[in-house]
């Protein structure tokens, strides 16, 4: 056994650390985090200090008593997990679980951080050991806390008044707002109707087109000309002032220069990948991760390509800069190298907890030497990240901009423009990505012909253009992070975690790359912007962001931060549950009358999504209901084609002796005939499918259980099936294992369910749901807890975690269960044997 244990978060850093070490270390993961607040009301007590109830996370406990058994035989251990507030609190976790099964007696204990995976990065962290950092734990119990009592407290409210199975996070609800707000806005938008007029020009050595700047002596703005007949009369004013020919009346040139962008933070890089790669926040984040731990590189060995990718720094280190510089006077020459460093501020007060930009560890390793290495994925991020990081350091870009004034006649003119690039600079490594394009943008790189003021420049045509102005473009995953950066809503690190969750709970929806919310997610914007508007206001979220750097840095502390948070939050939240009509809170809309009953017709937000209805439940005593079509939206529906719902179920015809009808069920549409259903495809519309159709899903239905019978007998619930993944046994309980060596159509009962005794297991019930996770087995009592929560500001959240039920007791209740099983078992082979 090694005298040193080191502990890092993943296996691949593990693997690749434990090479720059050697033999008297030891190097083992915690993969992620390694407890977690119970998951249970109550584990965060706002009584009590907010001392917080922690467990084991049950798929690393194993990986935890690993780290138990390495520490009990080392003389010293360092933790050396991630360089931000969550490394940090992983190391306090770890840190006091040994702490607590009595492993940390008589060693030391220290805390190593680096931002890259290098043997010098390595071995200079480890001659710089310190203590845990108490204020960066602070602040991430801190936001644990917050997130847990928002969620807790909020989500029930929404399953009364809007769904159940809902729920409410305190960075996510703001982030929902934005992507709700912006398709409102949409929504609303009326188009304006505008015209352009251009002038083809046909100058001798190089055609070219100039847009209206003035007409009949006055400024030509957007919406000068708004319809068709107004257009045609200016072009022809114009046509007839500019009698063939255009004149020059000036002619400026202009010279400037473009600074390069900044090496990447998290944002950056995340915004940057999606605009010029397609790839996601969570896929960005993925790629980074395998760069930043380490990757084979030929002789060199493993090494890590990237430094730390959750960072808010835009600086370099002096070495990486003078790495950098080498590499540009080498590739680029001295002409694109800068007298000094180029140096870029810093937007976040707290940008030191990940020290620098995301870089490549050695400019050296250009992206071309190391693209063998390379999956296609990680060649085109570490591509990125390499240029953006070279580019940085580069000399501006030189750029030219002429602009000529043509005049037709005297009441009307045109203007020209073109940008050339004089020199490149720091364009002839890399160029920032845009969402939009500017009319710079489109300038760029046309280069007109030689001209002078006096010159007469031939007219080929002039021609006028309708446009019409088009709504605020769908957040993509690139502007909402830089939209949720601007608000300081969050941070870089959490983005790629919003995102995701705001697609996991259907609150939004990919519409090509960009995202469109669900009639859910509006109905729990919308409540939560009525009733708790300042827990998802964008200024409030970004204030209470700021006060956690605070704490991070030390300069705040985190219980009366806490308790300035929690008393208010508590008493809306009991307010708002008593005095809310839940019509109101899912958003239901009278849409007009149905002209065959006389009936309202109106949208709602039911258990399984939205719905249409005809009827009133307060007069009418029977109801009619259809659900919403995909893509359709309660918030945008037509009476019309709310009508068009209840054309469902379809009657298609006989076949077989049995009616086949099509309809729309809590699963989806499907075909019916007799007491046979079957799905329709992605393909069918229940509307237009014709019967020939059904019939035929029906029978590959019926087909397909058929054969999923390959024997049974009378009298008894065992089966032999055919399954997904091939053959096995059922008694509708448990689901056993057929022997590799024999044949399932050959069984006897008898052997069926011997088995079945043998291998059965219980059947999994409600298909594609989580199992609910395991309550802590032993609680703690509140006299005990109570004890353990001292008087300091900052201890109780470190000292009320619960204890695991000792691993034997936990063994004998499978065991029994497993006996159980087997005893039930042998008796239905007992019977079968009678």
């Amino acid at each position: 056994m090694a005298k040193n244990l080191l502990i890092v978060e993943s296996p691949a850093k593990a693997k690749t650390i434990n090479k720059y070490l050697g033999k008297d270390f030891t190097v083992l993961a915690s993969y992620g985090h390694v407890r977690d607040l119970v998951p249970k009301e109550g584990a965060v007590d706002p009584e009590r200090g907010f001392a917080m109830r922690y467990d084991l996370i049950d798929k690393n406990e194993k990986h935890v008593d690993a780290i138990a058994k390495a520490a009990k035989g080392a003389d010293a251990l360092y933790l050396a997990t991630d360089p931000d507030r969550e490394g940090e609190a992983i190391s306090w976790h770890i840190a006091e679980i040994l702490k607590e099964r009595g492993l940390l007696e008589g060693k030391t204990l220290q805390r190593v951080v680096f931002t890259e995976i290098t043997p010098r990065a390595i071995k200079e962290a480890m001659t710089q050991p310190r203590a845990i950092a108490s204020d960066l734990v602070d602040a991430q119990q801190a936001r644990r806390a917050l997130d847990y009592l928002v969620g807790f407290n909020l989500s029930p409210v929404l399953w009364r008044k809007v769904q159940r199975g809902l729920s409410a996070g305190r960075v996510q609800s703001p982030a929902l707002r934005m992507i709700v707000e912006r398709e409102e806005e949409i929504e609303a938008f009326v188009a304006r109707e505008y015209w352009t007029i251009e002038a083809e020009c046909a100058h001798p050595t190089q055609a070219f087109t100039a847009k209206l700047i003035k007409l009949d002596g006055k400024k030509f703005e957007q919406f000068t000309v708004t319809d068709g007949d107004t257009a045609e009369d200016a072009r022809k004013r114009i046509t007839a002032a500019a009698n063939g020919a255009l004149h020059v009346t000036d002619v400026a040139s202009k010279e400037r220069k473009r600074r390069p962008a900044a090496p990447f933070t998290t944002s950056t890089l995340q915004q940057e990948a999606s605009r010029k790669l397609g790839f996601t926040t969570r896929k960005t984040m993925q790629v980074a991760q395998k760069l930043y731990e380490g990757v084979a590189i030929g002789e060199e060995g493993t090494v890590g390509l990237i430094t730390y990718m959750r960072t808010d720094s835009v600086t370099l280190s002096q070495d990486a800069i003078g790495e950098i510089r080498d590499v540009i006077a080498r590739d680029y020459g001295t002409r694109a190298l800068p007298d000094k460093p180029n140096t870029y501020q810093n937007k976040s007060k707290n940008a030191q907890e990940a020290h620098e930009a995301v870089r490549p560890t050695s400019a050296l390793r250009t992206p071309s030497s190391v693209a063998r290495y390379l999956s296609d994925d990680e060649r085109k991020l570490y591509e990125l990240v390499w240029k953006r990081a070279v580019a940085s350091q580069m000399v501006p870009a030189t750029l030219n901009t002429v602009s000529v004034d043509l005049a037709a006649g005297s009441e009307h003119a045109f203007r020209a423009s073109g940008t050339t690039v004089v020199d490149p600079g720091f364009l002839a490594a890399y160029e920032e990505g845009k969402d939009t394009r500017t009319a710079d943008d489109e300038d760029e790189g046309r280069k007109l012909p030689a001209m002078k003021t006096g010159d007469r420049v031939p007219l080929d045509r002039i021609h006028a253009d309708q446009h019409f102005t088009q709504p605020p473009p769908r957040y993509t995953e690139a502007a909402l992070v830089k939209a949720l950066e601007e608000y300081g809503i969050g941070r870089p690190s959490t983005y790629a975690s919003i995102i995701q969750t705001l697609l996991f709970r259907k609150y939004v929806e990919m519409e090509g790359r960009s995202f469109r919310p669900s009639d859910v997610g509006r109905a729990v914007s919308k409540f939560l912007s009525s009733h708790f508007t300042r827990y998802v206001d964008y200024d409030f979220t970004a204030k209470l962001e700021d006060e956690l750097d605070a704490v991070s840095r030390g300069e705040e502390e985190w219980v009366p931060l806490m308790e300035k948070f929690w008393g208010p939050f508590k008493e809306l939240v009991e307010d708002k549950t008593e005095s809310v009509d839940r019509s109101e809170a899912t958003g239901a809309r009278e849409l007009g009358t149905d002209p065959k009953s006389g009936k309202p017709v109106s949208v709602r937000l039911g258990r399984f999504g939205p719905y249409a209805q005809i009827g009133d439940k307060d007069t009418d005593e029977k109801l009619e209901f259809a659900s919403l079509r995909p893509g359709q939206s309660m918030h945008t529906i037509t009476l019309e084609d709310a009508l068009e719902l209840f054309k469902l179920p379809r009657k298609l015809g006989e076949n077989a002796g049995h009616e086949v009808s099509v309809g729309i069920g809590r699963f989806g549409p499907f075909a019916k005939r007799g007491t046979t259903y079957a799905s329709l495809t992605k393909e069918d519309d229940p509307y237009t499918i014709d019967l020939a159709r059904a019939v035929f899903l029906i029978e590959q239905k019926e087909e397909i259980a058929r054969n999923r019978i390959i024997r049974q007998w009378d009298g008894s619930d065992v089966q032999v099936l055919n399954g997904r993944f091939g053959p096995y046994i059922s008694d509708g309980k448990l689901n056993g294992k057929i022997p590799k060596d024999r044949e399932p159509a050959s069984l006897s009962l008898e052997e069926t369910t011997q088995f079945l005794a043998d291998t059965g297991k219980p059947v999994r019930r409600g298909f594609g749901k989580k199992a609910a996770k395991k309550e802590p087995a032993v609680k703690v009592k509140k006299e005990a807890a109570a004890k353990k929560a001292p008087a300091a500001k900052k201890a109780p959240a470190k000292k009320a975690a619960a204890k695991k039920t000792p691993k034997k007791a936990a063994k004998k209740t499978t065991a029994a269960k497993k006996t159980a099983a087997k005893t039930a078992a042998k008796k239905v082979v007992k019977k079968a044997k009678a």
